[in-house]
């Protein structure tokens, strides 16, 4: 097959090229650029050499739909919105990296994105691609929202325990850290090396635009969900994200049921691993990988439960959960492309 990849030389795109070099399944990946046409795609990624020197096209969408197999839109929010109708209905699937597509309400979408949303066609059309979770839509969908990096993390985390009912949907609390790669590749004041290394900040805090998105998919697990409350921080590394949720159980069950019934909720997905209790994953364990890592501490003197989960935002939070989706649309294993070991050290 033949992929396209709109916005190629981002973070998102660059994932997707490594990706796919190594996809059984796919032949050629056609990248476009809307500021790079015309120039060699190692010209933005020189490690790239010799293994990626395609020349950038242009994002022409009638041209998009006739070359390839399936469009990957890695592109910032805002640009989806604008293209995935011109891409839609053709037989072509669309899944889209960006937030454009993932909210149901364009005007909670407005207020948190700060922009227009989206043609509500292109949004009711669209799949949310959290790939455990929901296959057997995803295996039928044409357009595929896929979901953000702090929510893969958060939702992966809380599902086995919202889905059964088991916690106090009134009050959850996520302290979820980043690595700088989530920002993109633009140079910003607050990514600046001299800004970021040794230090350690919070920011948008309660104004995340990731907020919705998890506050959405939970509702729809359990309509009774509050309002949540969501922090997120920037730490000095490059990849990787620790989401830690803070919740109550609504009846008393031990540590050595709790772990059973997280195990069996994933047992036939291969990327997620649930550690034993108070086995504590790292974003070092997954880092470069599609896994994501859950481990959980009960507190039984206070019926309070703590879950870590830590994803690659590159991979399982972008990239590798697009690419993991393409292969259940695609009727491929799932696993296809993906299985590499993270790196460690």
């Amino acid at each position: 097959m033949k992929i396209g990849i709109i916005g190629a030389t981002g973070y998102g795109g660059a994932e997707l090229v490594r990706i796919f070099k190594q996809h059984p399944h796919v032949e050629e990946c056609i990248l476009y650029s809307s500021s790079g046409d015309g120039q060699l795609y190692s010209q933005s990624y020189p490690h790239l050499t010799t293994i990626t020197d395609q020349t950038l096209k242009a994002i022409d969408p009638a041209a998009i739909v006739r070359e390839t197999d399936a469009v990957f839109l890695a592109t910032p929010a805002g640009v989806s919105s604008e293209l995935t109708p011109k891409l839609m209905n053709q037989g072509v699937p669309i899944i889209d990296l960006s937030g454009d597509l993932r909210i149901q309400d364009g005007a909670t979408y407005e207020a948190w994105y700060k922009r227009r949303a989206a043609d509500q066609s292109s949004v009711q059309q669209a799949v949310y691609g959290l790939s455990e979770l929901n296959r057997e839509t995803i295996e039928k969908a044409e357009v595929i929202a896929n979901p953000g990096c702090f929510p893969t993390a958060v939702l992966l985390g809380l599902a086995p325990l919202m889905k059964q009912n088991l916690i106090d949907e009134s009050m959850i609390i996520i302290d979820a850290k980043t690595g700088v790669s989530g920002a993109g590749r633009s140079a910003s004041l607050g990514t600046h090396f001299s800004e970021l290394n040794d230090n350690f900040k919070i920011y948008k805090v309660n104004e995340h635009q990731h907020t919705p998105e998890i506050e959405q998919i939970l509702r729809e697990w359990n309509p009774q969900t509050a309002n949540i409350t969501f922090s997120t921080h920037l730490v000095p590394m490059t990849r990787g994200i620790m989401a830690t949720m803070y919740t109550q159980l609504k009846s008393d069950i031990t540590k050595e049921e709790l772990m059973k019934h997280m195990k069996g909720f994933y047992e036939d997905s291969y990327f997620v691993r649930v550690r034993d209790h108070e086995v504590y994953p790292q974003t070092r364990e997954v880092y470069g990988s599609n896994f994501c890592d859950i481990g959980f501490h009960l507190d039984e003197r206070t019926g309070r439960l703590t879950i870590v989960s830590v994803i690659d935002n590159l991979m399982k939070g972008a990239a590798g959960q697009a690419v993991q989706n393409f292969n259940i649309i695609k009727g491929l294993d799932e696993e296809a492309g993906l299985t590499m070991t993270p790196l460690y050290p």
